[in-house]
């Protein structure tokens, strides 16, 4: 081959390069800085299939919270859920720190559907809020149906005593730190026991996904219990993840006259 034709050759590769987008950078195209071109408010113009994030009438987070808001709703009984431990890998997406299991870590049934416990993450500060207030971090516990169905458990978290399954996992948190798409398999897998604390209360709605495509039809639970997580594990959550997406919380959404349901056992009700 010609010197010629080999320059030709290697011109047009980094031509070609320089076109095609990098691996994974689809997470990168949104951000959370407010009035940036890629911030929440601009999420549903950065892409067709991203639409929704703008014109969708079910979107999330909401602030939850008065009762005057809420409907007292006994019918949707406790939390009907099994857990198990299983083989689980620490991912590190970008934008969040991403447990995703890799064997069968228990469902949840709701409304007689299955919905197989599929990843966890966490948001800093938390998306949704009660009573107008917004905690320090929220884990989202995500399942799925055999139809692809998302049922989303959200546990708030206030600053305070560590937290059980951060601390279980701190050394595989640090080992993908700063490295988007890096992840690591968790030795003697995950137990989701750890994470789902006291949920005897809780508030039930119809919302989304709460980053593009804003997918909705999503069931959110929503722990009415607060848990804690300690400094140090905040920090570290918002070390490990890349630049700019330290605060990775969506803001909040229109309800949009969506019934919002919240369930109290009734010896707490009469009480």
């Amino acid at each position: 081959m010609s010197l010629s034709r080999l320059l030709l050759l290697l011109a047009a590769a980094a031509v070609a390069l320089l076109q095609y987008p990098a691996a994974g950078a689809g997470e990168d195209e949104y951000g959370y800085v407010p009035g940036t071109p890629t911030g929440p408010e601009n999420w549903g113009r950065l892409k067709p299939e991203w639409a929704t994030c703008s014109t969708g009438r079910m979107q999330s987070p909401i602030n939850l919270g008065l009762l005057d808001l809420v409907t007292l709703a006994p019918r949707l009984g406790y939390l009907n859920y099994t857990y198990q431990n299983a083989n689980a890998s620490v991912v590190n997406r970008g934008h969040d720190i991403m447990v995703r299991f890799d064997g069968d870590a228990g469902s949840l049934l709701i409304n007689g559907s299955t919905y197989h416990l599929r990843q966890l993450h966490w948001h800093t500060p938390s998306e949704h809020t009660i009573d107008g207030r917004r905690y320090d971090m929220e884990l989202h516990m995500v399942h799925l149906n055999a139809q692809n169905q998302a049922a989303v458990i959200g546990i708030l978290y206030v600053l305070g005593n560590p937290d059980s399954l951060l601390e279980e996992l701190r050394q595989y948190i640090i080992r993908v730190t700063n490295q988007k798409d890096k992840e690591v398999v968790v030795t003697g897998g995950v137990d989701p026991n750890v994470a789902k604390g006291q949920d005897t209360v809780y508030y039930r709605y119809m919302g989304s996904f709460t980053t593009p495509p804003c997918t909705e039809g999503v069931i959110w639970t929503i722990v009415r219990k607060v848990h804690t997580v300690s400094l140090s594990q905040l920090a570290l959550l918002k070390a490990a993840v890349l630049a700019g997406y330290e605060n990775n919380a969506r803001p909040l959404q229109d309800v949009n006259n969506r019934e919002i349901d919240l369930f109290v056992p009734l010896p707490l009700i009469n009480t």
